[in-house]
């Protein structure tokens, strides 16, 4: 009697790349539903940067951008030359670091309670409330401040007269604008921008929180060890897409509530947006307006860069590349 020894092979599955066209085939859904936002910047993000070489031209009408006579950086000078370009950049950058840090833990606070509330219907009431200063006008604001703070009629100095106190000049005390340029940003954007903190909030497992309360931790212990460490990822993303606008000042709201001609004001507020447009008012040209959108551009691509390696080096996981 023969044995026959039968071998089995297994056969070797060879994976082969996806080509281009299956890859766009097979994530289909998912590519349909970024089609709005890839569309939005491919308009107005990457079709525009041949525009870019206007910051280094002498821009003539007649002749468009690329006909125009080449000046290199002359157009930059304007900011280095004629302005106190450091000052600028500290008052912007240094006004941009308050918005983004005070703005981001207040909003965390503002989710967190929000998520410790019980009632519902108060909850709801709650968060209306806190978002309809993000929908106010900047004008509107500038209006509201200036009744506040106005010298002869503004609801404060005629608190101060009517309890026998001398009257402040707001509009000619550089000192303390900070602190109200400050306090608007964030009772204007604090409601609104915590919705994004309250939607991750809501993505947390319950079950999570349900085992930390049966195992006797109080709300401080769940918001400390629980939700704050939850919140770190959401907390990193919107710090580095914030850096990357550093540069670029909120003009809406320091033109509406400092104005551009206030000479006494100027140390502490002024910026680089307010700064050109006073410059640029009355001999308008492209070149220079270009010149300063460049600046402010690569100067928050470094800080971007810069930001994620510091964040990958710490945190790997949560860095954005």
């Amino acid at each position: 009697m023969k044995t026959v020894i039968v071998q089995s092979q297994t056969p070797i599955v060879e994976k082969h790349k996806l080509s281009l066209f299956k890859k766009i085939w097979k994530n289909r859904t998912l590519l349909l539903m970024c089609m709005p936002a890839i569309i939005f910047f491919a308009i107005f993000a990457y079709l525009p940067m041949p525009g870019l070489y206007l910051a280094f031209v002498n821009y003539d009408y007649s002749l468009g951008i690329f006909n125009s006579a080449f000046v290199g950086f002359e157009n930059f000078r304007f900011l280095v030359m004629t302005g106190d370009l450091w000052k600028l950049t500290f008052n912007t950058i240094a006004y941009n670091l308050a918005f983004i840090i005070l703005g981001n833990f207040l909003q965390i606070g503002v989710a967190i309670m929000l998520n410790e509330l019980t009632s519902k219907w108060f909850k709801k009431v709650s968060q209306t409330i806190m978002f309809l200063p993000h929908f106010i006008s900047a004008v509107l604001v500038g209006l509201l401040a200036y009744n506040i703070l106005s010298y002869d009629y503004g609801v404060l100095n005629s608190f101060l007269k009517m309890v026998g106190l001398d009257p402040v000049q707001t509009y000619s005390n550089p000192s303390i604008w900070p602190y109200i340029i400050v306090i608007t940003f964030l009772w204007q954007s604090t409601g609104y921008g915590s919705i994004v903190y309250f939607a991750a909030i809501m993505g947390l497992d319950k079950s999570i929180i349900e085992a930390a309360e049966i195992d006797g931790a109080n709300a401080f212990q769940r918001i400390r060890y629980i939700i704050i460490p939850w919140l770190k990822p959401t907390f990193i993303i919107l710090l580095l897409f914030s850096l990357g606008g550093v540069l670029r000042g909120n003009f809406g709201l320091f033109y509406n509530l400092v104005g551009a001609n206030n000479t006494m004001l100027y140390p502490t507020t002024d910026i680089i947006e307010t700064y050109v447009f006073r410059t640029l008012m009355t001999n308008f040209n492209f070149s220079l307006g270009s010149a300063v959108s460049l600046y402010q551009s690569i100067f928050g691509f470094f800080i971007v860069i810069t930001a994620n390696w510091i964040v990958k080096k710490v945190s790997p996981e949560n860095s954005l590349f």
